[in-house]
C-alpha cells in the first residue's frame, strides 16, 4: 500500500461515521486527509482524533447545502496542494421513513428538494470543480456513496431485500447519483481517472439508525477499496465490497 502514501484525499461529511472511517483507514495508508465538514468546530475534532493517530489531516469548511463554498473549497485545495488524488462524496441525507412505507403519493416538493441538493446536485457541481484538479493526479479516483435503494433492479424484484423500502425522494437521489457515476466515467474512459458508485451498507449510523446491521467500525471497506484501486480497476460500477451490484 505504499504507493498510496502522500495522496491527497477529499472526505466530504468525513468528521463522523462511515466518513470517519473511511479517513482513518486512508490515513493509515499514509493520505493527507482533507475532512469537508458543515462546522468546522466538528471538523476540528475529528481532526484532532487523526492527528493523534499520526494521520495528516485538516478540515475544511464544507456545506452541501451551500454551493457558495464550492469555490473556496476548490482554491484552498489548488493553492495548498496542487492536486486531489481522490474524492470522496460521502455526505447525504435521508428526511424520509425507509422501511415499510412508500412515499411516492406524498413526499413533498420540499423534502425532493432538499435531498436532491444535498444528494446530487452539490455533488455534481462539487465534482466539476474539483475534476481539473483531479485530473493533476497520477491515478484519480472519484468515489459517490451511493446505496442498494437506488437500485432499479432490485426494487422491482418481487420479494428483493430493498422491496419494502420505498423512500421515494432518498432512492430516487442514489439513482439520479449512479447516473452520474455511469455518464462522467464513460466521459473520463480513455484518462486516468476512474469513478465508482459505492454501496457501503446499511451501517448503523445517525442515517442509518440502530437497527442497522453493520458496525460503524466496518463501514470503511467499500470506499477504501474504491478509493485505491490500481490501473487495472473498474469504473463506471456499482459496488459492495467486492460484489457488484445492479442498476
Amino acid at each position: 500500500m505504499d504507493r498510496q502514501s502522500g495522496k491527497i484525499v477529499f472526505i466530504t461529511g468525513g468528521n463522523r461515521g462511515l466518513g470517519f472511517e473511511t479517513a482513518k483507514r486512508l490515513g493509515s495508508l499514509g493520505m493527507t486527509l482533507l475532512i469537508g465538514s458543515r462546522k468546522l468546530s466538528n471538523g476540528q475534532l475529528a481532526v484532532n482524533q487523526l492527528q493523534a493517530l499520526g494521520y495528516n489531516a485538516e478540515t475544511i469548511h464544507y456545506d452541501a447545502h451551500e454551493p457558495r463554498l464550492i469555490d473556496a473549497v476548490c482554491k484552498h485545495i489548488d493553492d495548498k496542494y496542487g492536486k486531489l488524488d481522490v474524492l470522496v462524496n460521502n455526505a447525504g441525507i435521508l428526511l424520509e421513513q425507509v422501511m415499510g412505507k412508500n412515499s411516492s403519493s406524498s413526499v413533498s416538493p420540499a423534502v425532493l428538494e432538499k435531498t436532491f441538493q444535498v444528494n446530487v446536485f452539490a455533488i455534481v457541481a462539487l465534482t466539476q470543480k474539483l475534476l481539473p484538479l483531479i485530473k493533476k493526479s497520477d491515478a484519480g479516483r472519484i468515489v459517490n456513496l451511493s446505496s442498494i435503494l437506488g437500485s432499479h433492479t432490485l426494487h422491482s424484484m418481487k420479494n428483493s431485500l430493498i422491496e419494502p423500502a420505498k423512500a421515494f425522494a432518498y432512492n430516487a437521489s442514489k439513482s439520479a447519483l449512479n447516473a452520474y457515476t455511469i455518464h462522467l466515467a464513460h466521459e473520463l474512459r480513455n484518462t486516468s481517472v476512474k469513478v465508482n458508485s459505492a454501496h457501503p451498507g446499511w451501517v448503523k449510523t445517525e442515517l442509518g439508525g440502530p437497527d442497522a446491521p453493520m458496525e460503524i467500525v466496518d463501514s470503511y471497506k467499500t470506499c477504501t477499496r474504491l478509493a485505491t484501486l490500481d490501473s487495472k480497476g473498474p469504473t463506471g460500477g456499482f459496488f459492495h465490497e467486492e460484489d457488484t451490484l445492479p442498476w
